[in-house]
């Protein structure tokens, strides 16, 4: 069964035991929100946060959400890191602490979480009309990613896009051309990902962006026999800012619904 929005996502997860989520910065009150939220739902059983002392925490949920003091950003972050190390939390969250900061927590090398070579950021969005969730990598850690970033993005992804019932992940690798070119590395890039994907991935391109998600535009530019072409589940960008300003597009002028991981 593919999954197509986040209330499937909410449905598939019932019955499913809470998970313990570690908030780095608990001041956020949109975090707090949620986190309100999906304890109600059962998506989560407990929670520790970690921030200032003063930290105002919901009286009703206050046996099930544990405040860990943190005088500063890089304190909070490395507290909840810790956390999860120690097997008292599954899963980080970023809360009201800058990146660099969360970030530096988790890739410390004898005290942070980092699993894999390559760190990179996956968005899923929920985009009105689209019908399906469609995912965008990376939009906020890896600046201009190489060929081998570029494919271990694909691969960090993978996972979460096949238990969303995507197997294999239709990838299109974003351009600005269709055709390639020495003198845009995208297209280049793309070509070789297409002709040499990683596992549990379909990988087309150059694409613009266009042709990843319109049917009609893939189309009118030739590519109705490719399958990922208008139909793509994952967007994997040339660079940093391609994808963080499109992602913020989705949500600022199509009313997009984002979660993201990393």
């Amino acid at each position: 069964m593919v999954i197509r929005t986040f209330a499937e996502i909410e449905q598939a997860l019932a019955g499913v035991p809470g998970l313990r989520p570690a908030v780095a910065g608990a001041g956020d009150a949109g975090v707090l929100q949620a986190l309100v939220a999906a304890l109600d739902t059962g998506l989560v059983s407990d929670a520790v946060l970690t921030g200032p002392a003063d930290t105002p925490i919901p009286e009703a949920w206050r046996h099930r959400l544990r405040l860990i003091p943190a005088d500063t950003a890089a304190e909070a972050a490395a507290r909840a890191v810790a956390e999860v190390r120690a097997g008292r939390a599954d899963v980080l969250v970023k809360g009201q602490v800058d990146s660099a900061a969360y970030l530096r927590a988790v890739v410390a090398r004898e005290t942070g979480l980092r699993a894999s070579a390559t760190l990179s950021n996956l968005t899923l969005a929920e985009i009105p009309g689209l019908g399906r969730l469609i995912g965008a990598t990376d939009n906020g850690i890896v600046p201009l990613p190489d060929l081998g970033q570029k494919r271990a993005m694909i691969a960090n992804a993978v996972p979460l896009l096949r238990a969303l019932g995507l197997s294999p992940a239709r990838v299109a690798a974003i351009a600005a051309s269709e055709k390639v070119s020495a003198g845009q590395p995208a297209t280049v890039d793309a070509q070789a990902l297409s002709r040499d994907p990683p596992p549990g991935a379909l990988v087309a391109g150059p694409f613009g962006y266009d042709v990843a998600l319109s049917p009609s535009a893939a189309r009118a530019k030739g590519f109705a026999a490719c399958p990922v072409a208008g139909r793509a589940d994952l967007i994997l960008f040339p660079s940093i800012e391609a994808g963080n300003a499109t992602v913020k597009a989705w949500k600022l002028h199509a009313n997009a619904r984002t979660a993201s991981i990393v």
